[in-house]
């Protein structure tokens, strides 16, 4: 059997974040191992919405929606987020960390 690919590890982890809850790229990396990587986990994220992955679950290190262009239509990543109960303003989540999910704390390591 072929090993997983990184972006394929990085999918893993995006699917077990929980409804309602966010990470970070730089979050999953570091969970895999490649804590420098997080533009990779970036990459691995423009490429995931055929994948069935939870995308709009994972911002930047402090809460920014910096994905959101490649989702369709203008706001959806945010729309998106607000249906799973969280407040973002200015393309920023309110209270971050109240909604921050850290896979290494989570899921070990």
């Amino acid at each position: 059997m072929q090993e997983p690919n990184f972006f394929d590890k990085v999918y893993e982890v995006a699917k077990l974040i929980p409804y309602g809850r966010v990470t970070s790229y730089g979050a999953i990396a570091k969970y895999l191992g490649a804590a420098r990587s997080a533009r990779m986990v970036g990459w691995a994220m423009n490429n995931s919405l055929a994948k069935d992955v939870p995308a709009h679950r994972v911002v930047n290190r402090v809460g920014v929606l910096t994905g959101k262009h490649h989702f369709d239509g203008t706001n959806l990543m945010q729309q998106l987020l607000e249906n799973e109960g969280l407040k973002i303003e200015d393309n920023q989540i309110v209270d971050f960390q109240k909604y921050f999910w850290d896979p290494v704390k989570e899921l070990g390591e």
